[in-house]
Protein backbone atom coordinates (compact mmCIF):
# COMPACT_ATOMS: atom_id res chain seq x y z
CA UNK A 1 0.00 0.00 0.00
CA UNK A 2 2.95 2.37 0.59
CA UNK A 3 3.48 2.79 -3.15
CA UNK A 4 -0.23 3.52 -3.62
CA UNK A 5 -0.19 6.12 -0.82
CA UNK A 6 2.73 7.91 -2.51
CA UNK A 7 0.63 8.15 -5.67
CA UNK A 8 -2.38 9.30 -3.66
CA UNK A 9 -0.48 12.15 -2.00
CA UNK A 10 0.46 13.36 -5.50
CA UNK A 11 -3.16 12.92 -6.58
CA UNK A 12 -4.39 15.09 -3.68
CA UNK A 13 -2.03 17.88 -4.79
CA UNK A 14 -3.26 17.55 -8.37
CA UNK A 15 -6.90 17.60 -7.21
CA UNK A 16 -6.35 20.85 -5.31
CA UNK A 17 -4.66 22.26 -8.41
CA UNK A 18 -7.64 21.22 -10.57
CA UNK A 19 -10.05 22.95 -8.16
CA UNK A 20 -8.07 26.17 -8.44
CA UNK A 21 -7.78 25.98 -12.23
CA UNK A 22 -11.50 25.37 -12.66
CA UNK A 23 -12.30 28.58 -10.78
CA UNK A 24 -9.76 30.59 -12.81
CA UNK A 25 -11.60 33.19 -14.99
CA UNK A 26 -9.28 32.47 -17.95
CA UNK A 27 -10.05 28.75 -17.81
CA UNK A 28 -13.78 29.43 -17.46
CA UNK A 29 -13.68 31.32 -20.76
CA UNK A 30 -11.89 28.43 -22.52
CA UNK A 31 -14.70 25.86 -22.84
CA UNK A 32 -12.50 23.10 -24.29
CA UNK A 33 -9.91 23.38 -21.52
CA UNK A 34 -12.55 23.67 -18.80
CA UNK A 35 -14.30 20.50 -20.02
CA UNK A 36 -10.99 18.60 -20.09
CA UNK A 37 -10.15 19.70 -16.52
CA UNK A 38 -13.69 18.94 -15.38
CA UNK A 39 -13.43 15.43 -16.84
CA UNK A 40 -10.10 14.87 -15.09
CA UNK A 41 -11.51 16.17 -11.79
CA UNK A 42 -14.51 13.86 -12.09
CA UNK A 43 -12.31 10.84 -12.78
CA UNK A 44 -10.35 11.23 -9.52
CA UNK A 45 -13.09 12.67 -7.27
CA UNK A 46 -14.15 9.32 -5.78
CA UNK A 47 -10.64 8.10 -4.95
CA UNK A 48 -9.69 11.52 -3.49
CA UNK A 49 -12.77 11.45 -1.23
CA UNK A 50 -11.94 7.89 -0.11
CA UNK A 51 -8.31 8.81 0.60
CA UNK A 52 -9.27 11.93 2.57
CA UNK A 53 -11.63 9.79 4.65
CA UNK A 54 -8.88 7.18 5.10
CA UNK A 55 -6.47 9.82 6.41
CA UNK A 56 -9.14 11.09 8.81
CA UNK A 57 -9.88 7.56 10.07
CA UNK A 58 -6.17 6.90 10.57
CA UNK A 59 -5.82 10.11 12.58
CA UNK A 60 -8.89 9.19 14.67
CA UNK A 61 -7.40 5.73 15.37
CA UNK A 62 -4.11 7.30 16.52
CA UNK A 63 -6.04 9.67 18.80
CA UNK A 64 -8.12 6.83 20.30
CA UNK A 65 -4.98 4.71 20.84
CA UNK A 66 -3.31 7.60 22.62
CA UNK A 67 -6.40 8.09 24.82
CA UNK A 68 -6.29 4.40 25.80
CA UNK A 69 -2.60 4.65 26.72
CA UNK A 70 -2.76 7.89 28.68
CA UNK A 71 -6.29 8.17 30.12
CA UNK A 72 -7.12 6.91 33.60
CA UNK A 73 -10.82 7.64 33.19
CA UNK A 74 -12.81 4.39 32.66
CA UNK A 75 -15.54 6.24 30.72
CA UNK A 76 -12.98 7.80 28.32
CA UNK A 77 -11.29 4.41 27.86
CA UNK A 78 -14.63 2.79 27.05
CA UNK A 79 -15.36 5.56 24.53
CA UNK A 80 -11.95 5.05 22.88
CA UNK A 81 -12.56 1.28 22.64
CA UNK A 82 -15.95 1.86 21.00
CA UNK A 83 -14.36 4.24 18.48
CA UNK A 84 -11.63 1.73 17.63
CA UNK A 85 -14.18 -1.06 17.21
CA UNK A 86 -15.80 0.86 14.34
CA UNK A 87 -12.74 2.72 12.98
CA UNK A 88 -10.44 -0.29 12.41
CA UNK A 89 -12.91 -2.22 10.18
CA UNK A 90 -13.58 1.03 8.28
CA UNK A 91 -9.83 1.47 7.74
CA UNK A 92 -9.59 -2.04 6.22
CA UNK A 93 -12.64 -1.42 4.00
CA UNK A 94 -11.22 1.89 2.80
CA UNK A 95 -7.87 0.25 1.97
CA UNK A 96 -9.63 -2.32 -0.23
CA UNK A 97 -11.81 0.37 -1.81
CA UNK A 98 -8.77 2.53 -2.57
CA UNK A 99 -6.89 -0.42 -4.10
CA UNK A 100 -9.80 -1.03 -6.48
CA UNK A 101 -10.20 2.68 -7.29
CA UNK A 102 -6.48 2.92 -8.07
CA UNK A 103 -6.55 0.05 -10.55
CA UNK A 104 -5.74 1.17 -14.12
CA UNK A 105 -9.01 2.38 -15.63
CA UNK A 106 -10.25 1.38 -19.05
CA UNK A 107 -10.17 4.70 -20.96
CA UNK A 108 -13.45 3.75 -22.64
CA UNK A 109 -15.44 3.10 -19.44
CA UNK A 110 -17.32 6.41 -19.46
CA UNK A 111 -18.21 6.20 -23.17
CA UNK A 112 -21.53 5.53 -24.85
CA UNK A 113 -21.68 2.41 -27.00
CA UNK A 114 -22.91 1.05 -30.29
CA UNK A 115 -24.18 -2.49 -29.71
CA UNK A 116 -24.51 -4.81 -32.69
CA UNK A 117 -26.56 -8.01 -32.29
CA UNK A 118 -26.56 -10.65 -35.03
CA UNK A 119 -28.46 -13.89 -35.40
CA UNK A 120 -25.79 -16.55 -35.98
CA UNK A 121 -26.21 -20.35 -36.06
CA UNK A 122 -29.83 -21.49 -36.05
CA UNK A 123 -31.64 -19.69 -38.88
CA UNK A 124 -35.00 -18.13 -37.92
CA UNK A 125 -34.64 -19.18 -34.29
CA UNK A 126 -31.26 -17.38 -34.08
CA UNK A 127 -32.84 -14.21 -35.48
CA UNK A 128 -35.63 -14.42 -32.90
CA UNK A 129 -33.08 -14.87 -30.12
CA UNK A 130 -31.23 -11.77 -31.43
CA UNK A 131 -34.53 -9.85 -31.02
CA UNK A 132 -34.94 -11.25 -27.48
CA UNK A 133 -31.42 -10.12 -26.56
CA UNK A 134 -32.15 -6.65 -27.95
CA UNK A 135 -35.27 -6.42 -25.75
CA UNK A 136 -33.29 -7.61 -22.73
CA UNK A 137 -30.61 -4.94 -23.20
CA UNK A 138 -33.16 -2.21 -23.93
CA UNK A 139 -34.98 -3.03 -20.66
CA UNK A 140 -31.69 -3.10 -18.73
CA UNK A 141 -30.75 0.28 -20.23
CA UNK A 142 -34.12 1.71 -19.17
CA UNK A 143 -33.53 0.51 -15.58
CA UNK A 144 -30.12 2.24 -15.65
CA UNK A 145 -31.65 5.52 -16.84
CA UNK A 146 -29.86 5.29 -20.20
CA UNK A 147 -31.24 6.24 -23.63
CA UNK A 148 -31.46 3.81 -26.55
CA UNK A 149 -31.86 4.41 -30.27
CA UNK A 150 -31.97 1.75 -32.99
CA UNK A 151 -29.74 3.15 -35.72
CA UNK A 152 -29.67 0.23 -38.18
CA UNK A 153 -31.71 -2.95 -38.52
CA UNK A 154 -32.14 -5.88 -40.87
CA UNK A 155 -35.34 -7.63 -39.71
CA UNK A 156 -36.45 -11.12 -40.73
CA UNK A 157 -39.93 -12.15 -41.85
CA UNK A 158 -40.51 -14.09 -38.60
CA UNK A 159 -40.04 -11.00 -36.42
CA UNK A 160 -36.39 -11.41 -35.55
CA UNK A 161 -33.20 -9.73 -36.73
CA UNK A 162 -30.40 -10.84 -39.01
CA UNK A 163 -28.61 -7.89 -37.43
CA UNK A 164 -29.53 -4.79 -35.48
CA UNK A 165 -27.45 -1.87 -34.18
CA UNK A 166 -28.46 0.23 -31.20
CA UNK A 167 -26.84 3.36 -29.77
CA UNK A 168 -26.92 3.35 -25.95
CA UNK A 169 -26.08 6.63 -24.22
CA UNK A 170 -25.80 7.54 -20.55
CA UNK A 171 -23.47 7.33 -17.59
CA UNK A 172 -20.78 4.58 -17.60
CA UNK A 173 -22.50 2.55 -20.34
CA UNK A 174 -19.35 0.88 -21.67
CA UNK A 175 -18.05 0.03 -18.19
CA UNK A 176 -21.11 -2.19 -17.56
CA UNK A 177 -21.88 -3.60 -21.00
CA UNK A 178 -18.34 -4.30 -22.29
CA UNK A 179 -18.51 -7.82 -20.82
CA UNK A 180 -21.45 -8.68 -23.13
CA UNK A 181 -19.14 -8.88 -26.15
CA UNK A 182 -19.21 -12.45 -27.49
CA UNK A 183 -21.36 -15.39 -28.56
CA UNK A 184 -24.61 -16.01 -26.64
CA UNK A 185 -26.22 -19.46 -26.86
CA UNK A 186 -29.92 -20.26 -26.36
CA UNK A 187 -31.47 -23.67 -25.68
CA UNK A 188 -35.26 -23.82 -26.10
CA UNK A 189 -38.14 -25.29 -28.08
CA UNK A 190 -38.71 -23.01 -31.11
CA UNK A 191 -42.29 -21.92 -31.84
CA UNK A 192 -42.01 -23.73 -35.20
CA UNK A 193 -40.96 -27.04 -33.59
CA UNK A 194 -43.96 -29.40 -33.62
CA UNK A 195 -42.22 -32.32 -31.88
CA UNK A 196 -41.26 -30.24 -28.83
CA UNK A 197 -37.51 -30.81 -29.23
CA UNK A 198 -35.05 -28.39 -27.67
CA UNK A 199 -32.88 -26.61 -30.25
CA UNK A 200 -29.60 -24.77 -29.70
CA UNK A 201 -29.03 -21.47 -31.51
CA UNK A 202 -26.58 -18.60 -31.14
CA UNK A 203 -26.44 -14.85 -31.57
CA UNK A 204 -23.38 -12.63 -31.33
CA UNK A 205 -23.17 -9.34 -29.48
CA UNK A 206 -20.57 -6.73 -30.39
CA UNK A 207 -19.90 -3.79 -28.08
CA UNK A 208 -18.08 -0.79 -29.52
CA UNK A 209 -17.36 2.45 -27.66
CA UNK A 210 -18.69 5.52 -29.46
CA UNK A 211 -15.92 7.86 -30.58
CA UNK A 212 -16.21 11.42 -31.70
CA UNK A 213 -14.18 13.08 -34.44
CA UNK A 214 -11.65 14.56 -32.01
CA UNK A 215 -10.70 11.15 -30.64
CA UNK A 216 -10.55 9.35 -33.98
CA UNK A 217 -9.86 11.22 -37.18
CA UNK A 218 -10.48 9.17 -40.30
CA UNK A 219 -8.86 10.54 -43.45
CA UNK A 220 -11.72 11.32 -45.90
CA UNK A 221 -9.50 9.89 -48.69
CA UNK A 222 -9.78 6.49 -46.95
CA UNK A 223 -13.58 6.41 -47.30
CA UNK A 224 -15.52 5.50 -50.43
CA UNK A 225 -19.17 6.58 -50.26
CA UNK A 226 -21.85 5.17 -52.55
CA UNK A 227 -25.47 6.37 -52.57
CA UNK A 228 -28.49 4.40 -53.77
CA UNK A 229 -32.25 4.24 -53.36
CA UNK A 230 -33.66 3.04 -50.04
CA UNK A 231 -35.80 -0.04 -50.36
CA UNK A 232 -38.28 -1.63 -48.00
CA UNK A 233 -39.70 -5.14 -47.69
CA UNK A 234 -40.31 -6.88 -51.00
CA UNK A 235 -38.14 -4.38 -52.86
CA UNK A 236 -40.73 -1.59 -52.67
CA UNK A 237 -39.11 1.83 -52.97
CA UNK A 238 -39.51 3.95 -49.86
CA UNK A 239 -38.65 7.05 -51.87
CA UNK A 240 -37.44 7.95 -55.34
CA UNK A 241 -34.28 9.76 -54.27
CA UNK A 242 -30.89 8.20 -53.59
CA UNK A 243 -30.93 8.62 -49.82
CA UNK A 244 -29.33 5.29 -48.74
CA UNK A 245 -25.59 5.39 -48.07
CA UNK A 246 -22.86 2.75 -48.19
CA UNK A 247 -19.50 3.74 -46.70
CA UNK A 248 -16.36 1.65 -47.14
CA UNK A 249 -13.20 2.24 -45.11
CA UNK A 250 -10.58 1.22 -47.66
CA UNK A 251 -7.63 0.38 -45.32
CA UNK A 252 -9.68 -2.11 -43.26
CA UNK A 253 -12.39 -3.09 -45.75
CA UNK A 254 -15.09 -2.27 -43.18
CA UNK A 255 -18.46 -1.51 -44.83
CA UNK A 256 -21.43 0.30 -43.26
CA UNK A 257 -24.77 0.72 -45.00
CA UNK A 258 -27.50 3.02 -43.73
CA UNK A 259 -30.99 3.58 -45.12
CA UNK A 260 -33.17 3.91 -42.03
CA UNK A 261 -32.98 7.71 -41.77
CA UNK A 262 -35.18 10.12 -43.70
CA UNK A 263 -32.54 11.97 -45.67
CA UNK A 264 -29.20 11.20 -47.27
CA UNK A 265 -27.51 13.63 -44.87
CA UNK A 266 -28.94 11.82 -41.83
CA UNK A 267 -27.89 8.46 -43.28
CA UNK A 268 -24.39 9.83 -43.88
CA UNK A 269 -24.12 11.01 -40.27
CA UNK A 270 -25.33 7.70 -38.82
CA UNK A 271 -23.15 5.67 -41.17
CA UNK A 272 -20.11 7.73 -40.21
CA UNK A 273 -20.96 7.31 -36.52
CA UNK A 274 -20.97 3.51 -36.86
CA UNK A 275 -17.97 3.43 -39.20
CA UNK A 276 -15.85 5.46 -36.78
CA UNK A 277 -16.62 3.05 -33.93
CA UNK A 278 -16.08 -0.06 -36.07
CA UNK A 279 -12.74 1.19 -37.35
CA UNK A 280 -11.58 2.05 -33.82
CA UNK A 281 -12.87 -1.32 -32.58
CA UNK A 282 -10.90 -3.03 -35.37
CA UNK A 283 -7.61 -1.38 -34.36
CA UNK A 284 -8.33 -1.78 -30.62
CA UNK A 285 -9.14 -5.48 -31.10
CA UNK A 286 -5.76 -5.98 -32.72
CA UNK A 287 -4.09 -4.31 -29.73
CA UNK A 288 -6.32 -6.21 -27.29
CA UNK A 289 -5.44 -9.57 -28.87
CA UNK A 290 -1.72 -8.78 -28.60
CA UNK A 291 -2.21 -7.80 -24.96
CA UNK A 292 -4.32 -10.89 -24.22
CA UNK A 293 -1.51 -13.11 -25.51
CA UNK A 294 0.78 -11.64 -22.86
CA UNK A 295 -1.73 -11.62 -20.02
CA UNK A 296 -4.94 -13.61 -19.94
CA UNK A 297 -7.66 -12.27 -17.66
CA UNK A 298 -10.27 -14.31 -15.83
CA UNK A 299 -13.06 -12.72 -17.85
CA UNK A 300 -11.71 -14.10 -21.14
CA UNK A 301 -10.84 -12.29 -24.33
CA UNK A 302 -14.39 -11.25 -25.17
CA UNK A 303 -13.81 -12.56 -28.68
CA UNK A 304 -17.13 -12.93 -30.52
CA UNK A 305 -16.36 -16.57 -31.37
CA UNK A 306 -16.05 -17.34 -27.66
CA UNK A 307 -19.26 -18.75 -26.16
CA UNK A 308 -19.71 -16.57 -23.11
CA UNK A 309 -23.21 -17.42 -21.87
CA UNK A 310 -25.98 -20.00 -22.23
CA UNK A 311 -29.70 -19.23 -21.81
CA UNK A 312 -31.57 -22.48 -21.03
CA UNK A 313 -35.34 -21.90 -21.25
CA UNK A 314 -36.66 -25.35 -20.17
CA UNK A 315 -34.77 -25.03 -16.86
CA UNK A 316 -35.15 -21.22 -16.51
CA UNK A 317 -31.35 -21.09 -16.16
CA UNK A 318 -28.58 -18.75 -17.30
CA UNK A 319 -24.90 -19.74 -17.08
CA UNK A 320 -21.98 -17.37 -17.65
CA UNK A 321 -19.16 -19.71 -18.65
CA UNK A 322 -16.32 -17.23 -18.02
CA UNK A 323 -16.88 -17.06 -14.28
CA UNK A 324 -18.90 -20.25 -13.69
CA UNK A 325 -21.97 -18.32 -12.54
CA UNK A 326 -25.37 -20.04 -12.82
CA UNK A 327 -28.65 -18.29 -11.99
CA UNK A 328 -32.08 -19.94 -12.06
CA UNK A 329 -34.05 -16.85 -13.04
CA UNK A 330 -33.85 -16.64 -16.81
CA UNK A 331 -37.32 -15.04 -17.00
CA UNK A 332 -36.17 -12.10 -14.87
CA UNK A 333 -32.85 -11.74 -16.66
CA UNK A 334 -34.60 -11.59 -20.06
CA UNK A 335 -36.74 -8.84 -18.53
CA UNK A 336 -33.62 -6.72 -18.12
CA UNK A 337 -32.53 -7.77 -14.60
CA UNK A 338 -28.86 -8.20 -15.54
CA UNK A 339 -27.37 -6.63 -12.40
CA UNK A 340 -26.31 -9.91 -10.73
CA UNK A 341 -24.40 -11.09 -13.80
CA UNK A 342 -22.77 -7.74 -14.59
CA UNK A 343 -21.80 -7.07 -10.96
CA UNK A 344 -20.22 -10.54 -10.71
CA UNK A 345 -18.23 -9.95 -13.91
CA UNK A 346 -16.99 -6.57 -12.65
CA UNK A 347 -15.90 -8.09 -9.29
CA UNK A 348 -14.12 -10.96 -11.06
CA UNK A 349 -12.35 -8.50 -13.37
CA UNK A 350 -11.25 -6.33 -10.42
CA UNK A 351 -10.04 -9.40 -8.49
CA UNK A 352 -7.93 -10.54 -11.45
CA UNK A 353 -6.40 -7.06 -11.80
CA UNK A 354 -5.68 -6.87 -8.04
CA UNK A 355 -3.88 -10.22 -8.26
CA UNK A 356 -1.74 -8.87 -11.10
CA UNK A 357 -0.90 -5.73 -9.07
CA UNK A 358 0.07 -7.85 -6.05
CA UNK A 359 2.28 -10.24 -8.05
Amino acid sequence: MDKIFEQLDGLLDRYDELQELMSDPEVLQDTKRYLALSKEEGSVREVVAAYKRYKQVKADIAEADEMLRESHDPDMEELAKEDLASLRPEQSELEEQIKILMLPKDPNDDKNIIMEIRGAAGGDEASLFAADLLTMYMKYAEKQGWNTEIIDENPTEVGGYKEVSVLITGESVYSKLKYENGAHRVQRVPATESAGRVHTSTATVGIMPEYDEVELEIDPKDIRTDVYRSSGAGGQHINKTSSAVRMTHLPTGIVVTMQDQRSQQQNREKAMQILRSRVYDYYESQNASEYAEKRKTAIGSGDRSERIRTYNYPQNRVTDHRIGLTLNKLDRIMNGELEDIIDALIVQDQTAKLEQVNE
